[in-house]
């Protein structure tokens, strides 16, 4: 059984850090759309910390998400950006106060190593969405979900996908985030468990060769052969090859997983888009999908 933190009302405070990069630009607008929620936010140290590369050292990024895990006042913790950085500081993090006092941790990319080691470690939900970095660039729509998850309010998505679909139906937790970040986890205390569960990828920057590989990695380690069903959010900026690999993500994908018989569905608005949508890691979904057309609802 997942743990579901208490959804925030308003008067609420919250947190926003930074356990990976540093940020590059203000998030001003960000806290000012949080307020406009009806939520105390309160900036951590490594907001504005500096250190090569890092929002400031690891020792200060671990104390600072550390504070703030502690901290039975603060309702959620917001990851301001992802980058990399996150697997350096997890080792060091006590989650003793958290997992008596659940609260959301919400974020993408990078912090998909969090919100999977307090799924598998602790088996709490989190929210994968839009972080404040992201905010200006985010869509209208996937910051109403972000917000309605935190909220607690209803979420419900439908959309057509521009790939063919493998059609079906399934029912169970859903789990993912970030492909490199999933393999990244894999044969530690923070790899999720993924049989029986509805799966969602996405990732930016990568070969097709590398995606290729590392979905290869999850079906040699037994990954998706139990699998209930599988999402494919965005597989965007791919890096262009001198000679073609020959398939796009959407391709290799299916080819991975053709014995299967799950459904499989491509283009959902979910990674390093604008449209990013909010999705609850750890919250039993169901899914539909039939060629081009997609739903997904929690229960």
């Amino acid at each position: 059984m997942n743990t579901q933190p208490s959804y925030l009302k308003k008067g609420d405070k919250i947190a926003i850090v930074c356990p990976a990069n540093k940020l590059k630009k203000s998030i001003a607008s960000a806290i000012a759309q949080l307020e406009d929620w009806g939520l105390q936010v309160i900036q951590g140290n490594s907001i504005h910390a500096d250190y090569f590369q890092f929002a400031g050292d690891d020792e200060l990024r671990a104390a600072d998400l550390q504070t703030f895990l502690d901290d039975t006042d603060i309702k959620a913790i917001l990851a301001a950006r992802g980058g990399y950085g996150g697997i350096r500081i997890i080792d060091q993090l006590d989650f003793t106060g958290f997992n008596k006092s659940p609260k959301w941790i919400a974020g993408f990319s990078d912090t998909t190593a969090l919100l999977s080691h307090i799924q598998a470690a602790f088996h709490i939900q989190s929210i994968h969405g839009q972080m404040p970095a992201s905010f200006e660039a985010g869509t209208p729509l996937s910051l109403e979900t972000l917000r309605k998850a935190l909220f607690g309010e209803e979420l419900y998505y439908t959309y057509k996908s521009t790939t063919t679909n493998r059609p079906g139906q399934a029912e169970g937790v859903l789990i993912g985030g970030n492909l490199s970040l999933l393999v990244a986890m894999q044969g530690s205390v923070s790899e999720m468990d993924y049989a029986d569960k509805i799966l969602f990828l996405e990732d930016v920057g990568e070969h097709e060769y590398t995606i290729d590989r590392m979905m290869r990695m999850l079906k040699r380690g037994g990954k998706l052969a139990r699998l209930k069903g599988l999402i494919i959010g965005a597989f965007n900026e791919i890096e262009p090859q001198e000679i073609p690999f020959g398939q796009s993500p959407e391709e290799l994908i299916m080819d991975i997983v053709r014995e299967y018989d799950y459904p499989v569905c491509f283009n959902f608005p979910v990674g390093h888009i604008a449209d990013n949508n909010a999705l609850i890691v750890g919250r039993t979904a169901i899914m539909n999908a039939d060629n081009n057309e997609v739903t997904l609802a929690y229960l």
